[in-house]
């Protein structure tokens, strides 16, 4: 009986990443815009506090498939707080908030011809 307690608990700590729901930019943007956004968020964002390994294993989940993404978080021990990963923490308690635009494209995104 033990075991079937200690398991349930892992289920409760560790969720499992999923992509943001469907979402739509303010107006339509293009690829290229939407890598311009990505990249300045994540040039800008370890100065707003937390540590630079954290954004960067946030980054390369962000940009990895699912069953990736959820090794590297694990690995770099960041505590996903909602299962889409705009918002984790560190194991120090540093909050990490990651806008949709870098996790997934909106709906509204202009296909280049």
């Amino acid at each position: 009986m033990g075991c079937a307690g200690s398991r349930d608990k892992g289920d409760e700590t560790e969720k499992k990443i999923r992509k943001p729901k469907q979402w739509r930019h303010s107006e339509p943007i293009t690829r290229a815009q939407l890598i311009q956004m990505r990249d300045e968020f994540w040039d800008t964002a370890p100065h707003y506090g937390g540590r630079k390994e954290i954004w960067d294993a946030l980054r390369a989940a962000a940009e990895a498939d699912l069953t990736l993404a959820q090794a590297i978080v694990e690995s770099a021990g960041v505590i996903v707080q909602n299962p889409d990963l705009t918002v984790s923490y560190d194991e120090r308690g540093a909050k990490y908030e990651l806008p949709k635009y870098v996790l997934s494209e909106p709906a509204n995104l202009i296909r280049d011809s």
